[in-house]
């Protein structure tokens, strides 16, 4: 099966209403049920997410092959091609044409491009399931200026809540990464892979497909605030980040260069700021924050 998706940057018009975007875990490609047994040698069966690759190029040039769910294979290319600096904000993407027999996703640009010198420049990156990052990481960030919003307590604890409660594939079959972009308490866009970076970068893809505001929006990871995360949040102009997880040294360096707000560690009543507090207003009193239940804990939530 081949798909043609058209996704020219000037084809959105900013009247169309921007869908919501949630985890379908029901979907039956993204998982397989497999056999076992537990612990007292009881035979089970369970559900497992599903890795493919998936081969991304850019006009005739071949860029990378990622692991990924493949739910969303244009967004995840136009948004990783965004994030490497491969794509511009202002370019006109003519097609994007996925085969799903091939598993090969490329991307059509008016513009040129040749990336020869830049993919000899690799960096993997922390990330689960191994992100890459090629040649200039630094300069993503660097002079980059952030929207003056805010973040209500309230918002917090309602995002958060909103994010650990709603149907999806890791409370389905566990052993994945999700990243939640919000507005306010609300999410707008939820995507789930085996990978956080895939999932930012499916973001990425759809917020840019949509032409969606980033300055009074909010990232959302269950993953750590790695450097990768913070870059990938900078240049999708969004001010705040929040995470489940925890934080790395690098991350949080980078976070105050630029005045990203970055918030770690956020389940139940509990949260730590180690960049960017200003934008923080605490509207909400903890006598009426629930502690996060047993069912939507997650991977480390015992360890810090």
């Amino acid at each position: 099966m081949t798909e043609t998706v058209q996704a020219r940057s000037t084809n959105a018009r900013k009247d169309q209403p921007v869908p919501r975007v949630m985890p379908d875990p029901k979907n039956p490609r993204l998982t397989e049920r497999v056999t076992g047994i537990d612990q007292t040698g009881a035979p089970v069966e369970i559900g497992v997410p599903v890795e493919r690759p998936l081969t991304l190029y850019l006009n005739s040039q071949e860029i990378v092959t990622m692991m990924t769910i493949n739910d969303y294979p244009e967004y995840l290319a136009l948004g990783y091609l965004l994030n490497q600096n491969m794509l511009k904000p202002d370019d006109v993407v003519t097609e994007v044409v996925y085969d799903d027999d091939l598993q090969v996703v490329v991307v059509y640009t008016e513009r040129g491009t040749n990336f020869e010198e830049k993919l000899k420049k690799k960096t993997l990156t922390s990330g689960c399931a191994q992100g890459t990052a090629f040649g200039d990481l630094m300069e993503a960030i660097e002079g980059a200026v952030l929207p003056k919003a805010e973040l209500r307590t309230s918002w917090l604890y309602q995002m958060t809540h909103a994010v650990n409660t709603a149907p999806s594939l890791y409370l389905e079959a566990g052993a994945i990464h999700g990243c939640v972009l919000c507005k306010e308490g609300e999410p707008i866009c939820y995507m789930e892979d085996v990978g956080r970076h895939n999932a930012v970068d499916k973001i990425a893809g759809w917020a840019w497909r949509h032409k969606v505001d980033a300055a009074d929006k909010i990232m959302y990871t269950t993953g750590r605030l790695t450097s990768e995360m913070v870059i990938k949040t900078v240049r999708m102009g969004i001010p705040i980040l929040v995470s489940r997880s925890g934080f790395t040294a690098w991350g949080v360096e980078l976070a105050r260069q630029v005045g990203l707000t970055l918030i770690g560690r956020t389940k139940g009543k509990r949260f730590i700021a180690l960049s960017g507090q200003e934008r923080i207003v605490f509207d909400q009193s903890l006598q009426f924050v629930a502690e996060e239940s047993a069912r939507h804990r997650r991977k480390g939530s015992d360890d810090d």
